[in-house]
């Protein structure tokens, strides 16, 4: 009776493992250097996309690799051309910071969610810990947003996830003698541009929604923070005044722009560090010559701040930075970095944010993206949640089959709905 139950589930195992081998009738180059694939394709293909899709960005990665993350890359044709583009990495994960486990109690659960919750616990953590292992990114690790495949601008996007599922195939199955990839990650799809990379469905993969993109839309009223300082109801606006920029101006720092070269990029790159050391999640470590070779790439579209103590600019006299970088019509409140010094705790995280917002101000985009972390903080400053999902692949079938359970478990914070503006 138990095989005769087994049988309709094996045979939807070897249907999707036929399904997988299939190929999918388009052409398909791969690369390890965005240099061996047609130039005049790829931009073809990426022509108005994100500028994490351009030539200029990928080449820079390369030079300034970040630890344990390898790239790659595909160039997908049909009879009349290319028609997709696509970035993956290469990442050693340890699987137990991919997601943070649910907390025991959490009041937003049913009292019998809380028991599967706290049943299960032993079982999911000893399932992460598995996941200690190369995992194949279709994406950009060091960004957020979609930064994984960009369609030619004549192209339904749909129609290409067939051909991004042989891309993944075929570049794991040429790699194992570096290793087994346990997971393909396909990273950041905006919830409500989820319906192509769904038709995945019967290859395995399993959507998993992440905490969201915080979003600040920028009023194009707003010519300068003060504008956008004057926006905000008077209790916001008293709070960012008092407990932000008071007790950053009374400790003698100041706001500046900069230009990480030198002995000022080693003094950027020690501040991220002391952040990102101390990060719950740090699926890589940027390179120490990343930031010097950032703003020479990017050029204009980028814009390093710092916090300097007294009027001098040198690496020692910085006590913290934030990146913004434009990328078409929104910017991206981008990296950070900051200690606190001899005056005790201050609100540099909250000071840097708010100088993210100027620049981005000044760079006269429509939006601001704060990635991910600190979620209150963000709301507080007007931005709103952007969902997003990551679809998750595991070589073993039964591996997919915990997976597609887990993903009715998975939690994660929620922004608060909070409003900071004058009402209209």
């Amino acid at each position: 009776m138990a095989l005769k139950l087994s049988r309709p589930r094996v045979r939807d195992r070897l249907a999707t493992r036929r399904q997988l081998r299939r190929p999918s009738g388009f052409r398909i180059a791969v690369a390890d250097t965005i240099a061996q694939l047609d130039p005049v394709q790829w931009d073809a293909v990426v022509d108005g996309e994100s500028w994490f899709f351009g030539r200029d960005y990928l080449a820079m990665l390369e030079r300034v690799p970040p630890a344990v993350v390898e790239p790659r890359y595909a160039l997908i044709s049909d009879a009349a051309g290319p028609v997709a583009a696509v970035v993956l990495q290469w990442a050693e994960v340890d699987g137990t910071r991919l997601r943070p486990l649910p907390r025991d109690a959490d009041d937003e659960l049913n009292p019998l969610r809380r028991l599967v919750d706290k049943l299960s616990r032993p079982a999911r953590a000893a399932f992460a810990s598995r996941l200690r292992e190369r995992v194949l990114v279709c994406g950009n690790l060091l960004t957020y947003g979609q930064h994984a495949v960009a369609v030619a601008p004549d192209v339904e996007p749909d129609s290409v996830w067939p051909a991004v599922a042989e891309v993944l195939y075929r570049v794991r199955r040429a790699e194992k003698l570096a290793g087994q990839a346990g997971f393909v990650l396909i990273k950041d799809i905006p919830a409500g541009d989820s319906a192509g990379v769904a038709q995945l469905k019967g290859l395995g993969y399993r959507g998993v929604e992440t905490e969201p993109n915080m979003v600040l839309a920028l009023d194009p009223a707003w010519k300068t923070h003060a504008d956008y300082l004057a926006s905000l109801a008077s209790k916001y606006r008293s709070a960012v005044k008092n407990k932000i920029l008071a007790p950053i101006d009374k400790a003698g720092l100041s706001v500046r722009a900069f230009t990480p070269s030198g002995a000022l990029a080693a003094r950027a790159h020690a501040l991220y560090l002391g952040v990102h050391e101390n990060a719950g999640l740090r699926p890589f470590t940027l390179h120490p010559g990343y930031f010097e070779a950032l703003a020479a790439t990017a050029g204009e579209r980028v814009r390093f701040t710092g916090l300097f103590a007294g009027a001098d600019d040198t690496p020692e006299a910085l006590r913290g930075f934030i990146v913004t970088l434009a990328d078409g019509r929104e910017a991206l409140g981008y990296h950070i970095g900051f200690e606190q010094g001899p005056e005790g705790p201050l609100p540099l995280y909250l000071r840097l944010l708010h100088a993210s917002v100027a620049d981005a101000i000044a760079m006269r985009v429509p939006a601001l993206s704060f990635g991910r972390t600190a979620l209150e903080p963000k709301s507080r400053l007007g931005a709103k949640p952007q969902e997003l999902q990551v679809w998750l692949r595991h070589r073993q079938p039964v591996f997919n089959q915990i997976v597609k359970r887990l993903v009715g478990f998975a939690h994660h914070e929620e922004a608060p709905d909070t409003n900071p503006f004058k009402k209209s």
